[in-house]
């Protein structure tokens, strides 16, 4: 198990609510398998550009990665490219900020085909921006070997070409996935069936509520997957449901929430 150093600055939060988000951040590193071995914080309004926490908290940060053999430093935020490849420069350890934690576990947890579309979109919509920088292999001249871009074409530009192309692709997939859910949806209001939606916090048991519902009012043994982590739930799943001879009702099972949550997965 890989081990980790947690760290965020206070910014407009206080330092009670800056805590709760580390425990989170914690939890959502526990869910990849990656062990919290220390948690760093800095009292700021605002980052710096260059390297996220000021010098003098990057220099407490070196020491507690060579006191616990620290594997990853993962910042409770969203880091420009310029501040990952800096803190990667700086302190010698990979760097994940908390919307590619979200993003990892969201691509793992997936399972339809449009969650797995979705994710797969937010993850190259995240990626696209962090091209520069993120190795000194994308800046290198590649062999022209991708579309018609002659030999002098980057792999930095071959790979945001790709992305874009992916992007592309993806979003028409999900046009058609939707138009589909707008029909059923339609169709529903025509049968005049009530939806009732559960939502909450992530791993706070939507799942487990759909499930006893479901096995109480009515036939299926269609059981939604439940488990105590984090996000094991990202498909939405539905029941046709009555008791009795009472009206039939569809109860859903939302994906749950997270502070923080990476703008492209909204």
């Amino acid at each position: 198990m890989d081990k980790a150093i947690i760290a965020g600055l206070t910014l407009n939060q206080n330092q009670y609510e800056l805590n709760q988000s580390l425990e989170e951040l914690a939890n959502l590193a526990l869910t990849l398998q990656i062990e919290v071995v220390d948690r760093i914080t800095q009292n700021r309004f605002k980052p710096t550009p260059n390297l996220y926490f000021g010098r003098g908290k990057i220099e407490e940060i070196k020491m507690s990665i060579t006191h616990y053999e620290a594997d990853i430093l993962i910042v409770d935020d969203t880091l420009s490219p310029a501040q990952i490849r800096n803190l990667e420069a700086s302190l010698e350890i990979q760097i994940i900020d908390r919307s590619f934690l979200i993003l990892q576990i969201f691509s793992l947890r997936a399972q339809s085909k449009e969650a797995i579309l979705e994710v797969k979109l937010a993850q190259n919509q995240y990626m696209l921006p962090r091209l520069v920088g993120l190795g000194k292999s994308l800046s290198r001249q590649g062999g022209g070997t991708y579309n018609a871009k002659g030999p002098g074409e980057t792999k930095l530009e071959m790979d945001r070409r790709k992305l874009l192309d992916e992007i592309s692709k993806i979003n028409k997939e999900l046009k058609i996935i939707n138009k589909q859910r707008t029909q059923a949806r339609i169709q529903r209001k025509k049968n005049e069936i009530p939806v009732v939606s559960l939502v909450g916090y992530t791993n706070a048991g939507k799942s487990a509520i759909l499930n006893n519902l479901s096995l109480l009012l009515s036939n299926s043994n269609q059981l939604a997957f439940e488990e105590n982590i984090l996000f094991a739930t990202l498909d939405t799943k539905s029941r046709l449901l009555q008791k009795e001879n009472n009206p039939p009702f569809i109860l859903i099972d939302t994906v749950g929430f997270i502070s923080k949550l990476p703008p492209e997965l909204i």
